[in-house]
């Protein structure tokens, strides 16, 4: 919850009748992002690579899915004409230069995730990459960004059913090899839990 919050509300400042666009939305983090945005009065667009997980993402809050092979700039568009307000980048480098294309006049783009593996922008020119009055930032916040009434209103939410937390398949220590290989399959549909 810390992560997401402080990208929503801290890193893209998200306001009620806003769109987000969350790259990496089957992520457990794309995933509660999309829920706490739907619980904020946003519309949100996730994306996945894996088709058969679309309806998934529909039943997590989405109210638009798009299949992602590392661009979507051009179908976002067809939906959303002049883009959307903001993107939380999850997939990290490989695809933040499309989502800065997706954003529309004064829109911001968070980097909070790396899920692509990849760490260094080879070749990045700020004013060619960044839309003119567009806004590029990244979080990687702690617990000291954790605002008390933002927590509580998410306990809340959780309680009340308003938000679900998605808890996909829970393995035994001694099955972590199982564990690994069915996170490293990208099969997940949430968080994957080891007890000790």
């Amino acid at each position: 919850f810390q992560t997401v919050s402080g990208s929503l509300t801290q890193a893209l400042e998200v306001r009620s009748g806003e769109t987000l666009l969350i790259r990496g939305g089957t992520s457990s983090i794309g995933m509660l992002s999309c829920q706490l945005a739907k619980h904020l009065g946003l519309t949100v667009i996730s994306t996945t690579r894996n088709k058969s997980k679309k309806e998934f993402l529909i039943e997590n809050g989405a109210d638009h899915v798009l299949i992602d092979n590392g661009t979507v700039a051009e179908e976002l568009k067809e939906l959303f004409p002049d883009g959307v307000n903001k993107v939380l980048e999850l997939i990290g480098i490989k695809t933040l230069k499309d989502s800065l294309k997706c954003i529309k006049r004064r829109g911001i783009v968070c980097m909070t995730g790396i899920l692509g593996g990849e760490w260094t922008l080879k070749e990045f020119t700020p004013m060619g990459d960044i839309p003119s009055l567009g806004r590029l930032t990244v979080y990687m916040g702690d617990a000291a960004n954790l605002k008390k009434d933002l927590l509580q209103d998410f306990i809340d939410a959780v309680t009340d059913g308003e938000i679900t937390l998605n808890l996909d398949k829970v393995f035994r220590l001694d099955q972590i090899v199982e564990a690994h290989r069915y996170m490293e399959s990208n099969l997940a549909k949430g968080k994957i839990v080891v007890e000790i």
